[in-house]
């Protein structure tokens, strides 16, 4: 079976501008799935005032509907086999649209509804847009196994995703707090003054935000029609066998010990960051009383990933992917151990701190994608058979509860500390802010002791892989 473009004969050699095209695509994606890290839960909290209870509820009702939902285009997607054309780069072009438009609804403000209305809104718009994300996400996800099958390509392609990930949220996370917030005025119209920090009280601004989310979700569509144009589909002739069903490739995917904690880990990291990302900004309104700072939190969180970019590739090859997101993973653990335990008022040591968590993280965040291929070419060995899409969707239907676990957490906590968006306490900000601190060092603890301890495909076992799979190839061709 030849697995080579119909254009050059080759698997391999991608242009750097192909990188930055495949890049675009994660950037297109955060431009608007950012927000909902940052923005979504104080802005159905704090502007459509719906209760922290039933958004928990609301958050496990859109993941319940996930475990269907993915999974089933994995195998759309799997089981198309097209002819002539491409398998995974048209979801990029045609779905682009409609999920941006779900992006804009989910921050629209309807005038005059009830608490319960608005509820209902939030379901539709929040389980629509999550839809159309999985519909675009989980190809654009497999489309970096038909670019190149290159390990070394591949690894960069993870890298520049992750980059484009990094740019693709910096309007959400660093540019938006800066303008999306407004003071609130008394009676008179002078602002009102916090008695605990002496600064002026900030509110979020619906207008404001709408007209952001706007801005974003046209860029988004734009870029994603540049990585459908710059990136290509090398790898054709790749029959995606049909005598398997679900149940058989989730009893497969279970038995691999490597896509189960790289599952696990992948999951609390995208609930620390939506955790961090979510209740910083309600830490920074509340607690630091600096709402325009949280966009620093962002910075010193991902300036680690501009600083190590030159010597990634080479800490890689020295150590094994595994082990540096493992060791990696444990500093950022102490990081936020330490930040729970000074419990400092100063922003500034406390972007300090986050500056260290995110040093730590930035191996994981800019290596998981090579990881992923890695797992699901080791499924491809234990099955014989390729079911990328299926094996990517279920992969990123455990992200999504990572974005859960973020949110319930973050619901739960406002229940836990007694918080009212109407009138906060000195002692539910206290309580938040070691809730704040202590859970992300806990979930970076156990994504340390999951790729350290458990995940199987270490340097030298990969080594190992590969030699097998060359000799395997070489008495084919025999």
């Amino acid at each position: 079976m030849a697995n080579n473009s119909p254009l050059d004969g080759k698997t391999y050699g991608i242009r750097f501008s192909e990188k930055i095209g495949y890049a675009l695509g994660d950037a297109a994606g955060l431009m608007t799935f950012g927000l909902i890290g940052s923005f979504q839960q104080v802005f159905l909290n704090k502007v459509l005032l719906i209760d922290a209870g039933k958004l928990t509820i609301l958050f496990l009702v859109a993941r319940i509907w996930d475990a269907i939902n993915d999974p089933l285009w994995g195998r759309i997607i799997d089981s198309r086999n097209p002819k002539h054309g491409d398998r995974y780069r048209p979801y990029l072009r045609w779905v682009s649209l409609p999920l941006a438009i779900f992006g804009v609804l989910m921050f629209v403000k309807i005038p005059g509804l009830s608490e319960n209305q608005y509820l209902i809104w939030a379901y539709i718009t929040y389980i629509g847009y999550g839809m159309l994300y999985t519909a675009v996400n989980i190809p654009y996800g497999s489309l970096a196994s038909v670019i190149t099958t290159d390990p070394g390509e591949r690894s960069a392609l993870s890298m520049f995703r992750s980059i484009g990930a990094g740019l693709g949220g910096t309007p959400a996370q660093i540019l938006l707090p800066m303008f999306v917030y407004k003071t609130v005025l008394d009676a008179n119209g002078q602002p009102i003054i916090d008695a605990r920090t002496m600064k002026a009280e900030k509110v979020l601004d619906p207008t404001k935000m709408l007209i952001a989310v706007v801005i974003l979700a046209v860029f988004s569509v734009l870029v994603y029609q540049l990585c459908y144009k710059l990136t290509r589909e090398r790898v054709h002739g790749l029959e995606h066998k049909k005598d398997s069903n679900v149940m058989e490739t989730i009893k497969a995917l279970v038995k691999n010990r490597a896509f189960v904690m790289l599952c696990i880990a992948s999951m609390l990291l995208i609930a620390a960051q939506f955790f961090t990302q979510s209740m910083y900004n309600y830490l920074f309104i509340d607690y630091f009383k600096e709402p325009s700072r949280y966009s620093l939190f962002t910075v010193f969180t991902y300036l680690p990933m501009a600083m190590l970019l030159p010597v990634l590739q080479k800490l890689v090859r020295r150590f094994g992917k595994k082990e540096i997101c493992a060791v990696g993973m444990l500093f950022s653990a102490i990081a936020y151990f330490v930040l729970w335990a000074v419990k400092t008022t100063s922003v500034w040591v406390f972007l300090g701190f986050c500056f260290l968590a995110g040093l730590g993280m930035t191996f994981f965040v800019l290596e998981i994608w090579a990881l992923v291929t890695d797992v699901i070419d080791h499924h491809d060995r234990m099955t014989g058979r390729r079911e990328e899409g299926t094996a990517y969707a279920f992969f990123s239907f455990t992200r999504k509860l990572g974005q859960t676990v973020a949110g319930v957490l973050g619901t739960q906590m406002l229940e836990w500390i007694n918080y009212d968006e109407t009138a906060v306490t000195v002692e539910a900000v206290n309580k938040m802010y070691s809730l704040s601190t202590i859970l992300p060092a806990v979930m970076c603890l156990i994504m340390a002791l999951s790729l350290g301890l458990f995940y199987p495909l270490s340097k030298k076992k990969l080594q190992e892989l590969s030699l097998a799979d060359a000799q395997k190839a070489a008495a084919e061709e025999e």
